[in-house]
């Protein structure tokens, strides 16, 4: 994909974008990420999360965004699990929701900016901490800056307004306080995190008949995020990949089985990964995956993971570095 704009199904406010599946990785592009989602519900092993980053370790920055944290000390069991490709440049968290950035190895001269911070929705996170709202972290890293969130929303298919309020504080509020009014914009951000949009006015039993038989493309216009965007409610001009893959929620803990008790809750999409790019003049991306990790059991969720790839333009007036 040559462009942030072609090859992208049009919305009013998502755009969703093909997905390359062959990457070359920083031979053709500038910075590649490696983006990763997953709510955790309070479980962790040192397995799940090799697994969860994978064994290619050709991309620059790796971004890991966890909601439903336990209290084990995953920013540790994290840094032992790529220590020999990347080290850790910034975290931030509020209690059982964390973000994490790494980057290549002695890389860290090549970061310019840095800053984090966080917006609390909701209460105290009940008696386990499961803290709502989001996380996030600006960084300028070889001359481009970014920002990376990871939020957890307020759960339910019936709270679709709150999650849309949810959405549009989060935005306003994030780096809003002693803003630089000469300060450049991101020339791009990421969201990413457990959104709890759900799929719309479908019973359990159709939706999971539908997934059965791999025709999950066809409840989209069901899913109450990309419904919500087209209403234009929310995240106008972001992109996102194709939902190719099955529903990451409700699983039955320890297998791949959607959820059994008694309220069989419907599959949905809850964990996502969307991204904006502020002007496709000055840098192109590229999604060269977009997917779930399928072979994680230890939570109700499945992980979500995606590829970016970004190219500067090198007429534009960014300082490649």
């Amino acid at each position: 994909m040559d462009s942030i704009c072609s090859n992208v199904i049009a919305r009013e406010g998502i755009q969703t974008v093909a997905v390359e599946n062959h990457c070359n990785f920083s031979r053709n592009s500038d910075l590649c990420i490696c983006v990763v989602t997953w709510n955790m519900n309070g479980q962790v092993s040192y397995e799940d999360l090799v697994e969860l980053i994978g064994s290619n370790r050709k991309f620059d920055l790796l971004i890991v965004g966890l909601q439903e944290v336990p209290r084990n000390n995953i920013a540790r069991l994290l840094k032992r699990a790529v220590a020999e490709t990347h080290d850790l440049f910034a975290k931030a968290i509020m209690q059982s929701l964390q973000l994490f950035v790494f980057g290549p190895r002695n890389s860290v001269p090549l970061v310019k900016e840095l800053k984090l911070d966080k917006y609390s929705v909701g209460g105290f996170g009940g008696f386990i901490g499961r803290k709502k709202g989001a996380v996030a972290i600006r960084i300028n890293y070889k001359g481009i800056t970014m920002v990376f969130i990871s939020c957890h929303l307020s759960a339910h298919a019936r709270n679709v307004e709150e999650r849309n309020s949810e959405c549009r504080h989060i935005l306003h509020s994030l780096f809003s306080k002693n803003q630089n009014p000469y300060a450049e914009p991101a020339q791009i951000t990421v969201w990413l995190g457990d959104l709890n949009y759900r799929i719309q006015g479908l019973n359990t039993h159709p939706v999971r008949n539908i997934i059965h038989k791999d025709l999950q493309k066809l409840l989209t216009s069901k899913d109450q995020l990309l419904q919500e965007a087209e209403r234009g409610q929310i995240f106008n001009g972001y992109c996102e990949g194709s939902l190719t893959f099955k529903p990451t929620y409700k699983y039955n803990i320890g297998s791949s089985d959607y959820d059994t008790s008694y309220k069989v809750r419907v599959p949905s999409w809850t964990d996502r990964i969307l991204f904006k790019i502020d002007d496709p003049d000055k840098i192109n991306a590229a999604l060269h995956s977009y997917e779930s990790i399928d072979d994680i059991y230890s939570s109700d969720h499945k992980p979500v993971k995606a590829h970016l790839c970004l190219t500067v333009n090198k007429h534009s007036s960014i300082t490649y570095r």
